[in-house]
């Protein structure tokens, strides 16, 4: 499979099963593992990982890439 798209917050939050907020500040506060936040000037950017969520989550990359598809479908 080719490696996957950027992975938003939102999306991370629904394979989750959280919110996308407590996603952001897990990330700002390095507690989460699936990925980093930078601060640029007043603004934050994410960088998630899709290999490190979905290994975090107990799912293969296919099995990733369908629940990312399914939150872009609703």
């Amino acid at each position: 499979m080719p490696d996957m798209k950027k992975i938003t917050p939102d999306q991370a939050a629904y394979v989750m099963g959280c919110s996308a907020q407590f996603i952001r500040i897990g990330l700002q506060r390095g507690l989460l593992d699936i990925g980093n936040a930078v601060r640029m000037s007043t603004r934050w950017t994410y960088n998630i990982s899709p290999a490190k969520l979905a290994a975090r989550q107990g799912m293969t990359m296919d099995q990733l890439e369908r629940e990312v598809k399914q939150y872009e479908a609703n």
